[in-house]
């Protein structure tokens, strides 16, 4: 009894006395923190070009892409090979003015992907039937109050 009595004496003082939360770490006054003015140049007239492609022989990845803007100008195009075979490219411009244009080209794959089918057996293997057994059901391992 004088246990049970201890650890509820133990539960109520534990659980009736303050948590004080402390910092991890102490922040620096927003005063004496160190200000980072960057001074970022504005181009007027921004151009970038880039270029890549892919051709992998052991997957049939093959696709590429290339961009090049002049100031608001952007031209680009890409192509890939889809998976029924056909070739699909893309040429696109976007500028002010007319806005975003897109000419899109598919022509058929060189050859058609060709899907391998097992033949299908023409002589059937001979079924044999042989004697059937018969198995007593095995009562349940509980009784059954019903």
């Amino acid at each position: 009894m004088f246990k049970f009595v201890a650890l509820f004496a133990l539960i109520a003082y534990t659980s009736g006395s303050p948590i004080v939360a402390t910092p991890y770490g102490l922040a620096a006054p927003v005063g004496l923190a160190p200000s980072v003015v960057k001074t970022v140049e504005y181009d007027a007239n921004p151009h970038y070009s880039y270029t890549y492609s892919v051709n992998d022989a052991i997957t049939g990845d093959s696709k590429s892409q290339s961009e090049t803007r002049q100031g608001d100008v952007v031209t680009g195009e890409y192509s890939f090979v889809e998976a029924d075979g056909s070739f699909r490219r893309v040429v696109y411009n976007a500028d002010p003015v007319n806005g975003f244009n897109a000419v899109v080209s598919k022509t058929a794959g060189v050859a058609p992907v060709a899907k391998v089918i097992a033949p299908v057996a023409k002589v059937l293997a001979p079924a044999y039937h042989g004697p059937v057994g018969y198995a007593k059901a095995i009562a349940p391992a509980y009784p059954y109050y019903g």
